[in-house]
This record gives C-alpha cells, sequence and structure tokens, in this order.
C-alpha cells in the first residue's frame, strides 16, 4: 500500500501542460494537489492555506524564479521537502538547487511514473487523517432532487459502506464517474486512492500493462518497471469506465483477480496481492455482449453485484435549472469571468432540450456561455447557434456511432467490400436526400452537395430519383 497517498502536494510550474498532467498524475495516485502558474501564488497561499508536505517547483519562471522561491519556502519551513524540475541540467541550476536545500533535481522530460515514485520516496510515511475524508466528499458533487436522483442518493448512502462491487450503468455523458467517486468518498476507503481508468480510451495492446503494471524488459520499450492500476489502487477504489470494451483476453485476468486479489505483473514472477474494491460502468447492455461472446458471463456476474443506474437528463429534467446556474458559476469563477445567471425564458428553453449529451452536454454549454455571452443575464437569444451547435454535434456524434456500429458487425459477419458496400449506402441516402431538399431539381442538389449533375446522375442511376430537372 501507498501510505503516503493523501497527503497535500504543490506543483509549481508556469508550463499549463506540465502542470496540468504532472498535477492530474499525482492525484491518480492518490495525493490531494494544487497547482500554482507562478512562485508568487505559491508564496501567497503559504500563508492562507494548509501547509504542504511536499513540492514540486520549476527553475525558470517569470518574476519569482523557482530557486528564490526554494530559498523563501526554506526560510519558513526547513523541513518541508522541494523537488526542483528544469529543461535545463547545467551545474548552475543544480548546484544551486541542491545548495538551496532541494531534496532532489528532476530533468524535464521526465517519466510521470518516476515523477509519483519520486513523491512516495520523499514524502514522510504518515496514518492519513480523518480531514481526508472530508476533502474526497467536497470533490464535484451529483446534484438533483428529482425522484430518480433522491433513490440514487439512498442507494448510494447504502451501499458505500458495504465492500460490494458495483456496476453503474448509464448513458454516455451522465455523471458514472462522479457515481463512483462519491461510492468511494462515503466508504471506509475515502482515505485510500481513488484510481479510473477508461477502457476505451487506452489501445488494446497497452491495457494489460495499464492495469496490472509491467516488469523491465517484458516487451520492447519496457525499460523499467511500470505499476499498474490496481496497485495503486491498493487499499482504496479501482473505477473501470467502459467496461464492456476490455478485450477477452483481459476479461479473463480481471476475472482472476476480483476473485482472488492477486496477479502478476506483466512478464514478471512475483504474486502480486491487493485490497482493492472495484466499480465498473458501462452504456452498453452487458447482457447483449454476453449474448454475442463478446463479454464473458461469469465477469458479469462478479462485477454485478449491485447494479446502480443513472438516469439520462430527459428524465429529469426538473434538475437542468439547479444544475445549469452551478456549472455557469464554476465556469465564471475558472475562467475569471463576472457572475452570470439565466433568464426565467433562458430555463424554459433548456427544458424543451432532450440533451442527448446529458449533463456533459448541458456543463459544456454553461462554460460557451460563461464565455461568450455579453451580459450578466443569460437570454434565450444568447442560446442561438450555441444550443443549436450543440445539439447538431450531438446529433453527428450519433450516426457516426451508428455508421461505427454497421462496420463493425459486418466485419465481424466476413463480409467482404465492407468500404463499397457501406460507402454506396452512405451515396445514396446523401443524394436522395438533397433531392427531397430541392424538390427533384437534380442540377441544384449537385450544385448544393458539391458534386457534377453527371456525378450525381451516375450514382443514382439513369432513371432513380429523376423527377425535375
Amino acid at each position: 500500500m501507498n501510505e503516503t497517498a493523501g497527503q497535500r502536494v504543490w506543483v509549481v510550474d508556469d508550463d499549463r501542460t506540465i502542470r496540468i498532467v504532472l498535477a492530474q498524475a499525482l492525484r491518480d495516485a492518490g495525493y490531494r494537489v494544487h497547482a500554482f502558474e507562478s512562485a508568487r501564488h505559491a508564496l501567497d497561499a503559504i500563508e492562507s492555506e494548509p501547509a504542504p508536505a511536499l513540492v514540486f517547483t520549476d527553475v525558470r519562471m517569470p518574476g519569482v524564479d523557482g530557486l528564490a522561491f526554494l530559498d523563501a519556502l526554506k526560510l519558513q519551513r526547513p523541513a518541508l521537502p522541494v523537488i526542483v524540475m528544469s529543461a535545463y541540467t547545467d551545474i548552475a541550476s543544480t548546484a544551486g538547487a541542491f545548495r538551496g536545500g532541494a531534496h532532489e533535481f528532476l530533468s524535464k522530460p521526465f517519466d510521470l511514473d518516476d515523477a509519483v515514485a519520486l513523491a512516495g520516496r520523499a514524502l514522510p510515511h504518515v496514518t492519513p487523517e480523518p480531514e481526508l475524508i472530508i476533502e474526497a466528499k467536497s470533490a464535484r458533487e451529483l446534484v438533483g432532487s428529482t425522484p430518480a436522483m433522491r433513490e440514487l442518493f439512498r442507494a448510494i448512502g447504502r451501499l458505500a459502506q458495504a465492500p460490494l462491487n458495483v456496476l453503474i450503468t448509464g448513458e454516455t455523458g451522465t455523471g458514472k464517474e462522479l457515481v463512483a467517486r462519491a461510492l468511494h468518498g462515503e466508504s471506509p476507503r475515502a482515505a485510500r486512492p481513488f484510481v479510473a481508468l477508461n477502457a476505451a480510451a487506452i489501445p488494446a495492446d497497452l491495457l494489460e500493462s495499464e492495469l496490472f503494471g509491467h516488469e523491465a524488459g517484458a516487451f520492447t520499450g519496457a525499460s523499467k518497471r511500470h505499476i499498474g492500476r490496481f496497485e495503486q489502487a491498493d487499499g482504496g477504489t479501482l473505477f473501470l469506465d467502459e467496461i464492456g470494451d476490455m478485450p477477452a483476453s483481459l476479461q479473463t485476468r480481471l476475472l482472476r483477480v476480483l476473485a482472488e486479489g492477486e496477479f502478476f505483473r506483466v512478464g514478471g514472477r512475483e504474486l502480486i496481492r491487493v485490497d482493492v474494491r472495484v466499480i465498473a460502468a458501462t452504456h452498453q447492455p452487458l447482457e447483449n455482449l454476453v449474448r454475442e461472446g463478446r463479454f464473458r458471463a461469469d465477469l458479469l456476474h462478479r462485477l454485478d453485484v449491485v447494479r446502480l443506474r443513472l438516469p439520462p437528463l430527459r428524465e429529469r429534467k426538473a434538475d437542468v435549472p439547479a444544475l445549469a446556474q452551478r456549472f455557469l458559476a464554476e465556469a465564471a469563477h475558472r475562467l475569471g469571468a463576472p457572475a452570470k445567471r439565466f433568464h426565467a425564458e433562458t430555463l424554459r428553453r433548456l427544458d424543451k432540450h432532450d440533451w442527448p449529451g446529458n449533463v456533459r452536454e448541458l456543463e459544456n454549454l454553461c462554460w460557451r456561455l460563461a464565455a461568450l455571452a455579453p451580459g450578466e443575464t443569460i437570454t434565450a437569444g444568447d442560446l442561438h447557434g450555441t444550443l443549436d451547435a450543440s445539439a447538431a454535434h450531438d446529433s453527428v456524434r450519433g450516426w457516426m456511432q451508428a455508421l461505427t456500429a454497421e462496420a463493425t458487425s459486418a466485419l465481424e459477419r466476413g463480409d467482404s467490400n465492407v468500404h463499397a458496400s457501406l460507402r454506396a449506402q452512405f451515396d445514396q441516402v446523401l443524394l436522395e436526400t438533397a433531392l427531397e431538399h430541392t424538390g427533384g431539381h437534380r442540377s441544384e442538389a449537385a450544385e448544393r452537395l458539391g458534386l457534377g449533375r453527371n456525378t450525381l446522375t451516375r450514382k443514382l442511376g439513369p432513371t432513380r430519383g429523376r423527377r425535375k430537372i
């Protein structure tokens, strides 16, 4: 178990990319991270915020540089370990860092696993304090007062204390990870790590290593040991999102870990034992995947000890005003923009929308409005183009998903000429829709589509769709 998880770590770097990526890697390892874009902001926070247990700082930053920041920190907290980062590994920088009392010097670019491991070595090993549970609860919370959400909240309250695996189902964008975090944050494991992994976002050939880790030399490019998500989550909770996309070969390994609590790293001989609560989520009907032979029935039974269904936003529209106000306030705060509010007519307009992208679509809309709406009150006019663009995006995403599903089915059936067949169907639908739109005028339809009239005629055939010339 990682005995240092839960401690406060500060990351100070004017490079936004490095700041965000390193902070997220440390959060994934269970640390509570506060990131600063300048040393001055971090020094100001020393007086008003709880003291960090470890600081990562860049050397070359505008204003107060990293070495001056190191000196200021050591004057106030001599025992605080500070890891200095820099892309410039010259003698002056490294010597200055160690002379100033740096715990370690980390050369950029660096491996995130190495940085996280370095944090574990630098931090004092202490028993997590009870206040960690409070912070876990105060992360992004679920919002809702509709009957469906009240029932979900009651279920979370009951299940949080039980050491049972949970399967969360719901459409994309409904907030399944928030449910998983709530289950973890209210559980006896709240002070231990919450580790998330999206099975659909990682290539199949890398997923095994991400889950179980690997030893140095296990495969080409494996130059050092990698600790997988199961080990990172030891004592805590592992959230496996989009579990339906997990390859069949890994389903077998996952089943063993769930049953025995042990596994081998890829290329390893040491049996690793972990104590992890697994919460899985999917937007797919896993029972259908079982019938199609794409998901193991015994794994489904092992994961589906308790099932929680997260309703789509269209089934709880009464929650839209509260969600919208919350997202708008958060977005304005994060953007440094003036506080804004919704006009009553605007909220009525939001109520009429079906929200195919669910809560995520509403949140994205609120961010756009916070950034682009000119006044302090969001009017229905401010939605023109914004809400329509959101709906259009989801419409495009819908037919693309349908095309993906059809292509997958054709390939799994062993069909030949899949590209030509689907392309012909696509052309037919597009051309006939254009003809319908122009009242059968082929020349106009061809012009609207950006095609030559002869090309349209050839694709449709000499008689099909000939109503008007």
